[in-house]
């Protein structure tokens, strides 16, 4: 196919669509590696539509037609200085290649837009190339300062990536975030979508992480061998690392203390590691290890649960133990190994918001009805509880619903207001069909991949007041946001649902993770 007759429409699906390598791409370079694409919504697919933006569509379109977007102009790590132009929806850099070689994007962590940095690359994919940052020669100082970093593993380890950044501009980088993903992912008309709101800060950006994973790896074979028969060293093995990933790499960085962890976290963390180290050659296997904030007693009374500054919090280790968390006045206890958001300090900001939406003032009445998909421990249905006359939850797991039943007790709620029931959230409104529609409001918080297309289907027949829907990935959200719209107008017989509101909540300060909170209104 001659260039000149590609449309910018065949452009978008062949860039867009995540299409496979042209037909025209040379042998040597299929020999060179695996063609391996995204998988959509991923945070790969984020960042290839990252560099789509950055490179531009007639660029991008160029290289598949004449199959050259896996041929990297860098070898194995080289060096290269570049000037850094965009940050992606990851937190990465995004950087043009010199204009020397050919259109490419590299792909570096912990800079920023306006930087001159130089890199070192270390694996190269389609139209981008990978690289450690290796020095910032010509920082930006409007946006950079790096004693805000708190962490001395900051710029090392892979959990944090703007600690150099005020807190006002990660909000802002946030809802940028927010914005392109409903951008690429929607597919909804740019006049549909309402601009983003401000993003809702955390009252804790350090010390607020309820629960984190360090992880170890069991004694290499070399250095068994050395313990047997008496060679090693008595001290501490130089290969043992206990702590979080590196950068870039698959080692882990050995790792003290978290500052974006609860203090009783990391003051924990200590002992925890003392003995790994006193007893390590007895593991036989990589651990990954749990440790969650918790209460340490449950309250006598309920209706006198005491201040946060009275309550005792521990370190919870066993997967199958109790852990205990206060949300405002209510109290909530479910397994250690289960979900629970991290940040138990933005729960009530987040539980308030979404009870605004589905409250707004300038409606005189409102729903009576709440359905909470994928209700998990009951963090929504209870704390909404209050605010109608009947609650119904629905959670795949059966360990979550009887936490969220027991939460219920706990709580001392009305018998027979909220009713839990385990089950695909996909057939949930049959549980619930003598609901009133139009009284109901429905919450979704699904896991990061989304909700599914079965599930939009019942939630289109239901056809509920009002949705708001909280997701972990914003990205899947956008996905399923669309086809509820898309989907409505199509079936909803004169219906149909307005996107009203959309922000961004601040979960996990100092990354580029951002939660999002949609608001849909039947119409």
């Amino acid at each position: 196919m001659d260039e000149s007759n590609v449309t910018k429409k065949d452009t978008n699906l062949s860039v867009l669509a995540v299409l496979g390598p042209s037909k025209k791409a040379s042998k040597s370079a299929k020999r060179k590696q695996k063609r391996v694409l995204p998988e959509p919504y991923t945070s790969e697919d984020v960042l290839w539509r990252d560099i789509v933006a950055l490179l531009g569509d007639d660029t991008v379109g160029h290289a598949l037609q004449h199959g050259t977007e896996w041929d990297s102009p860098f070898d194995f790590r080289e060096e290269v200085e570049v000037e850094v132009s965009t940050l992606s929806s990851n937190g990465d850099a995004l950087a043009h290649s010199p204009a020397s070689s050919a259109p490419w994007v590299i792909v570096a962590p912990f800079a920023l837009p306006g930087e001159r940095i130089r890199v070192r690359v270390y694996r190269s994919s389609r139209l981008h190339s990978f690289a450690d940052l290796l020095e910032v020669v010509s920082p930006n100082l409007d946006l950079r300062d790096d004693s805000r970093a708190k962490c001395r593993y900051f710029g090392q380890c892979s959990g944090c990536q703007y600690q150099m950044l005020s807190y006002d501009t990660q909000l802002g980088i946030k809802r940028n975030v927010v914005i392109k993903a409903y951008e690429n992912f929607s597919n909804l008309p740019r006049e549909t979508i309402p601009d983003v709101l401000p993003t809702i800060a955390s009252p804790l950006q350090y010390g607020y992480r309820t629960k984190i994973t360090p992880h170890f790896e069991a004694p290499p074979k070399k250095a068994r061998k050395e313990a047997e028969s008496g060679s090693a060293n008595s001290d501490r093995p130089g290969w043992l690392k206990i702590g979080f990933n590196e950068i870039g790499k698959r080692t882990v960085l050995d790792i003290e203390e978290c500052p974006i962890a609860t203090p009783v976290l990391n003051a924990a963390l200590g002992p925890i590691r003392e003995d790994i180290i006193k007893n390590i050659w007895g593991y036989k296997k990589g651990v990954s290890l749990l440790l969650r904030d918790s209460i340490e007693h449950p309250p006598s009374d309920i209706s006198s649960i005491p201040g946060p500054e009275d309550e005792k919090h521990i370190c919870v280790t066993s997967h199958k133990a109790t852990v205990r968390e206060r949300v405002d006045s209510m109290y909530f206890e479910f397994p250690g190994h289960s979900f629970f958001q991290n940040n138990n300090s933005v729960l009530v900001p987040l539980t308030s918001y979404v009870k605004d939406a589905i409250f707004p003032s300038s409606k005189s009445s409102g729903p009576t009805h709440l359905v909470d998909a994928y209700c998990g421990s009951g963090l929504f249905s209870l704390m909404l509880a209050p605010h109608f006359d009947t609650v119904a939850g629905i959670e795949l797991s059966v360990e979550s619903i009887k936490s969220a039943t027991a939460n219920a007790i706990i709580n001392r709620l009305p018998q027979g207001k909220c009713s839990f029931l385990a089950g695909d959230a996909a057939n949930i409104f049959s549980t619930v069909s003598h609901f009133p529609p139009d009284k109901t409001a429905l919450i979704i918080d699904p896991p990061r991949k989304g909700s599914d297309e079965p599930f939009i289907e019942q939630l289109v027949r239901f056809a509920c007041s009002t949705v708001v829907y909280v997701s972990c990935n914003v990205h899947t959200q956008a996905r399923d946001i669309g086809m509820i719209i898309e989907r409505m107008e199509r079936e909803g017989g004169g219906r149909k649902y307005v996107l009203e509101s959309l922000r961004g909540f601040d979960l996990f300060p100092q990354t580029a993770h951002v939660e999002s909170v949609a608001v849909l209104r039947l119409v």
